[in-house]
Order: C-alpha cells, then sequence, then structure tokens
C-alpha cells in the first residue's frame, strides 16, 4: 500500500530525539532538586510548626533563649549585689535553698518567693539594665549558664535587687 505523502527526512527524527532526551534531563534534575529541597527545608519547617503548636495548644511557656553576654568585669561586689531569687519549678522549698547557697557565697538575699510561672525547664539568671557584669559572675559561681536581661519582670518587681535568679528544676 503507498501512501500519498512522503517521509519526513531522518534530521527531523534526530531533533525530536534530541528534544526529548533534552526534556528527560531537564525533568529529572527538577525531581533532584524538588528531592533535596524536601529533605533540607521540611524537617526545619515541620520542627518549628511542631513547637509553636505545643505551645498554642498546651499552653506551655517558650523556652528562654539566653543571650550570649561579652566578658566584663563588675561593678559591684558581691557583698554589694543584691538578689531576687524566685522559684520557677514549683517545688515547695527550691528558692530558700537556693538562697541559702547563694548567700554563702556572699551575695545580699533581698527577696525570696514565687515567680509569676511554675514552668521554668531551667535555672535563669536575669539581670536589671547595667549589672550584666555581675549576673554572668553569679552563672559563672553556680555554674549556670542562662543569663539574660529581665524578660517577664519588671525592674520594680524586684524591689531594688540587682539580679533575679529564677530556680528551674
Amino acid at each position: 500500500m503507498e501512501h500519498s505523502f512522503a517521509q519526513p527526512p531522518e534530521s527531523v527524527h534526530q531533533w525530536r530525539r534530541a528534544a526529548f532526551v533534552a526534556g528527560s534531563v531537564a525533568a529529572l534534575e527538577l525531581l533532584v532538586l524538588v528531592g533535596i529541597g524536601v529533605k533540607v527545608v521540611v524537617p526545619k519547617v515541620a520542627g518549628e510548626l511542631r513547637t509553636a503548636a505545643a505551645h498554642q495548644v498546651l499552653d506551655v511557656a517558650p523556652p528562654i533563649r539566653p543571650k550570649k553576654l561579652p566578658p566584663g568585669k563588675p561593678k559591684l561586689a558581691r557583698s554589694e549585689t543584691s538578689m531576687a531569687v524566685l522559684n520557677g519549678n514549683g517545688r515547695p522549698g527550691a528558692a530558700s535553698e537556693a538562697s541559702a547557697r547563694i548567700n554563702k557565697l556572699g551575695y545580699i538575699i533581698g527577696s525570696v518567693g514565687n515567680a509569676q510561672r511554675s514552668d521554668y525547664r531551667t535555672t535563669v539568671i536575669m539581670f536589671r539594665p547595667g549589672y550584666r557584669a555581675e549576673a554572668a559572675r553569679l552563672g559563672r559561681d553556680l555554674n549556670e549558664k542562662n543569663v539574660a536581661p529581665l524578660d517577664g519582670i519588671k525592674a520594680r518587681d524586684l524591689m531594688g535587687a540587682h539580679i533575679a535568679l529564677i530556680v528551674g528544676p
């Protein structure tokens, strides 16, 4: 049986084959890039979403992110540094135990009481403006690394104390 139209030249077949191969390679590259993106980005975003959802649903306080303190020389001696010791873990007597230990180090205990929350996951040392070096020294004395400016506590709530120690677990 004969056809009335002519067969396309071989160069057209080669062009089609080259276009198909180039398209296949591009599709494969796209799949690889999408796979890499999913492997790198999705776990990070999912972890952040999981943490935010847990905080919102369970009404859990977000963790305190301590700030790095530059080295500095304290202006006040230990015997001149006043402390407010607050129980942040809910265990009875935790603040009074900590205040006795701090008092032995030579610090002045201004007040002992309970923090506004009792779900602190770690012990935190917070300082009023201008007393960063004193708080860092207390952190070294107690081997505590979480030292940060006042957060959630007002300076007037410290009743004149320079530093607040919130006792965690």
